[in-house]
């Protein structure tokens, strides 16, 4: 199973509208089609970031995503710290990515990771559903 950690941004995209491919990834998690690995620095980071009210993410809807996350992703802690990421707050997801041991590290911000770090490959929400192609989608009501 392709393994997959995502940026705060992917995350809270995916939050704030049902539809594009932030949110087709968290569908693909939630189908079994991904794995999605956090860390509880990268989790905590979710909390905090969609709880703030200047996002707009409704409550209800930040509490039913992280309930998502929670049940659809592996934890894993990372053995180690790096300072690879121009921006400081995004070393978790690298360090994450390589203790999971991630293909893909999925990111709307990707000019502040490398291409590739260690076993994975950071890309766009977009480039990762394209390179999937499309699944067939489970209907939500």
């Amino acid at each position: 199973m392709i393994r997959l950690v995502l940026d705060t941004n992917v995350v809270v995209s995916a939050a704030l509208s049902s539809s594009g491919p932030p949110f087709r990834i968290i569908e693909l998690a939630n189908q079994q089609l991904v794995q999605l690995w956090i860390s509880a620095a990268t989790f905590v980071e979710y909390e905090e970031v969609l709880s703030r009210p200047k996002i707009g993410v409704p409550p209800g809807r930040a509490k039913i995503l992280l309930a998502e996350l929670m049940r659809t992703s592996e934890f894993i802690t990372p053995a180690k710290t790096v300072s690879i990421s121009s921006d400081p707050d995004d070393n978790m997801f690298l360090e994450c990515a390589e203790a999971a041991k991630a293909h893909y590290l999925v990111t709307g911000n990707i000019r502040h990771f490398p291409e590739r770090w260690k076993y994975t490959k950071i890309v766009t929400p977009r480039q990762f559903v394209d390179l999937l192609g499309s699944p067939p989608r489970k209907i939500r009501r």
